[in-house]
């Protein structure tokens, strides 16, 4: 097989890291295994034409993408549209997809994983036909990600230690506002301070990430006017993965899923895979069943068949 690999020099862990040296491992590792890899380093804000490049490669059986979060969504999309197989490699924070798809998180085994792996599908999920991977928020959530990128981190404990601050700042003045939320069992209007919307359930772990990808459901979690102290009591419970028992949020499984917000302030934001865009009045998320291929380590490609 012939993968192209996209590397974003400003993502994640590839930041630090010697990047010739581990493009010089990555093409070693494939050939090990047959296959011929073309490793392409580039920076943050090229990542997205880079992708859309190497997907349009004569002749590429495989689009491995190298970075954080944003980076793995963007690629997801570009998969997607052109159907060419998607393989991560985790360098972020989170690594919430890597996570979900069962891919080892560190780089060297994840490019064995991928390098003995097989080709599947998984669900993706779209916002408004923006597609996304993991999670579409509104309300805290969007609010926990503005405060956030105001801050400065430079690592990933960093990053994590930024969380905690904007959280703490987010509790203050918790958000709250109105939401209809329509679905194939009718409309319901709601005073809400955050609605999630997951490509596949949440698991229950501390880290939320879908368990599986093909359950062909969205999960819609939504959260009830908050306090000061129940936006606290309710971090606490998603880090000691209790979240499920809050009496705050409450949890439903559908294909697909229209959100209105009558009252939408100007310059309202959402965060879609962790990165802040302009809220629309209406946003209408779907799921996509199976219409993402990717490379998928052979034991969760066994699990996947064994599933169907």
């Amino acid at each position: 097989m012939r993968f192209v690999a996209i590397l974003n020099r400003d993502g994640g862990t590839l930041r630090t890291m010697d990047l010739d040296a581990f493009c010089v491992q990555a093409k070693a590792i494939s050939q090990q295994h047959g296959h011929e890899l073309d490793c392409r380093l580039v920076k943050g804000k090229q990542v997205e034409a880079a992708l859309r490049a190497a997907a349009q490669s004569e002749g590429i059986d495989a689009l491995l993408a190298g970075g954080g979060d944003g980076t793995i969504s963007s690629a997801a999309g570009i998969a997607f549209a052109s159907g060419v197989p998607l393989g991560v490699l985790p360098a972020g924070t989170m690594n919430l997809f890597a996570r979900a798809l069962g891919m080892p998180l560190t780089l060297p085994e994840a490019l064995e994983a991928i390098a003995s792996g097989e080709i599947g599908a998984v669900d993706i999920a779209s916002a408004n036909d923006r597609p996304f991977v993991h999670q579409f928020g509104v309300g805290v959530h969007a609010r926990l990600v503005r405060i956030r990128e105001n801050m400065s981190y430079g690592s990933r404990i960093g990053k994590m230690l930024a969380s905690l601050r904007a959280i703490a700042a987010a509790a203050i003045n918790p958000p709250e506002f109105t939401a209809e939320i329509r679905t194939e069992h009718g409309v319901e209007t709601r005073r809400v301070a955050g609605i999630a919307v997951s490509n596949n359930p949440l698991g229950s772990g501390r880290v939320l990430h879908a368990d599986r990808l093909d359950g062909a459901v969205l999960g819609v979690y939504v959260a009830a006017p908050l306090s000061t102290p129940a936006l606290l009591k309710l971090a606490i419970d998603l880090f000691l993965g209790t979240w499920r028992e809050s009496p705050v949020v409450s949890e439903e499984e559908v294909a697909e899923v229209t959100l209105h917000f009558p009252n939408r302030k100007r310059g309202a934001m959402a965060v879609i895979d962790g990165e802040l865009i302009r809220l629309d009045r209406s946003v209408t998320l779907k799921v996509h069943p199976q219409a993402l291929k990717v490379v998928l380590p052979k034991a969760a490609a066994s699990t996947a068949d064994a599933s169907e």
